[in-house]
């Protein structure tokens, strides 16, 4: 376990999950590889069916898929509200997901409210995420909330991401 981040490894961790998503937004395969240890899982865990990308090649796999789609042009994560925490795998970073689409001239449309669960390693000398995991703004996270029961509700993955699904495959 890391007694204390210093400064600087607070900042580098900031700068990756920023890194991740200007990489996916701009499509730049490399660098978004780069985000990730060698041996990285990235788990949508959102639908009846999560989705999960074991290592370099299946994370290629899902940036080239968003990077291939005309739609994505318009696409831009937006990572806020960043709490880290030291623990016995790395450092824990637990941050607020939303995406918003362009949509013409507007007004856009916020297309994903969530939050991200990363397993943060130190890897070749940097930060790098070892486990992500992406999930709704619902469910446990919000039992304590009035009216919220804290249980987890899967929905219906959409049609538009069966191919994205198909990448997780070897």
């Amino acid at each position: 376990m890391i007694a204390t981040l210093s400064a600087g490894d607070r900042l580098e961790i900031h700068e990756l999950l920023a890194r991740y998503a200007w990489s996916l937004d701009t499509g730049d395969e490399t660098r978004f590889v780069a985000c990730f240890t060698r041996d990285a899982e990235l788990l949508w865990d959102v639908f009846d069916e999560p989705g999960l990308w074991k290592g370099s090649a299946a994370l290629q796999r899902f940036v080239a898929y968003f990077r291939s789609r005309p739609e994505s042009a318009g696409r831009q994560h937006h990572v806020t509200n960043i709490v880290l925490e030291s623990t016995n795998d790395g450092v824990l970073a637990k941050s607020y997901v939303l995406v918003a689409l362009r949509v013409d001239d507007g007004p856009h449309r916020l297309n994903v409210m969530g939050y991200y669960e990363d397993v943060v390693q130190q890897e070749g000398g940097h930060w790098r995420i070892a486990r992500r995991v992406i999930r709704d703004w619902s469910g446990p996270v919000l039992a304590n909330i009035a009216g919220q029961d804290g249980q987890r509700r899967s929905r219906q993955r959409p049609a538009a991401l069966d191919g994205l699904w198909a990448t997780q495959a070897t």
